[in-house]
């Protein structure tokens, strides 16, 4: 995982999202943008970018968005609407941002788009703050 801003613990442990090369552009309180590069081995059997990974890509941008505070906050679930295909070499940049937080429950959007700026899907996640505390960051690491 590369990213612009520092990363916080919750990303700095994220596998998956540094598996798939993802960048952080932007993490602010309630608001995340991340940014991968399509490879080939994120292609489908139509040669198109496989929707899971562009759900993925919004899931992560969402993950940063909601975690703003000491308690871990978890989706409640998500849907997504995919628009457009994309393909190998490609850009995708996910923007999330907070529309509403009542309580413990969160609804959050996420636009995913190309390098052109077309937009090729909309997300939206449910938050759920959990009363757990977020883990502090390791001071040790394995080779």
């Amino acid at each position: 995982m590369t990213l612009d801003p520092p990363l916080r613990p919750m990303m700095q442990r994220d596998k998956a999202s540094a598996m798939l090369g993802m960048r952080v552009e932007r993490d602010e309180p309630g608001e995340a943008v991340v940014s991968m590069r399509v490879r080939e081995d994120m292609l489908n059997g139509f040669a198109i970018t496989h929707g899971g990974l562009v759900f993925a890509l919004a899931d992560t941008a969402f993950a940063i968005a909601c975690n703003e505070g000491d308690e871990v906050t978890v989706a409640a679930g998500a849907d997504i609407v995919f628009l457009a295909s994309t393909r190998l070499g490609q850009t995708l940049t996910a923007h999330a941002r907070r529309r509403a937080l009542v309580g413990r429950a969160g609804l959050y959007d996420v636009t995913v788009t190309d390098e052109a700026g077309a937009v090729v899907a909309e997300f939206r996640g449910r938050s759920l703050t959990t009363r757990r505390q977020a883990a502090a960051p390791s001071t040790t690491t394995q080779e």
